[in-house]
């Protein structure tokens, strides 16, 4: 199985920089939801207070999103590491492929 080894290995660096692209997704569109809370915290208006509720929820879902990627990732390279590569699938999990709230 060593003439796979090189398909592994590209299969493997895929998945890590497609993750790490939508980490990094994730972790702007955070960044955003944490100002606009931010922002609202301060304003002290009753509806902008409330809004908060939905958008922490939100910042929450994604940082379950990105420990699961993050898991995800650890995963497959203590696979990549431990085998042949028969068992790394080069794909996250289908949750990590859900959709964000877009600005």
């Amino acid at each position: 199985m060593e003439g796979d080894a090189p398909q592994l290995e590209n299969k493997v660096v895929q998945n890590f920089q497609k993750s790490f692209v939508l980490v990094q997704s994730i972790l702007d569109q955070n960044r955003l939801l944490i100002n606009e809370i931010n922002q609202n915290h301060e304003s002290k208006v009753p509806d902008n207070l409330s809004r908060n509720v939905g958008l922490i929820k939100e910042l929450n879902n994604n940082i379950r999103r990105v420990v699961g990627l993050y898991a995800d990732l650890s995963s497959s390279f203590a696979m990549a590491m431990d085998s042949s590569g028969d068992s790394v699938s080069g794909v996250p999990r289908n949750d990590a492929n859900k959709r964000f709230r877009s600005g």
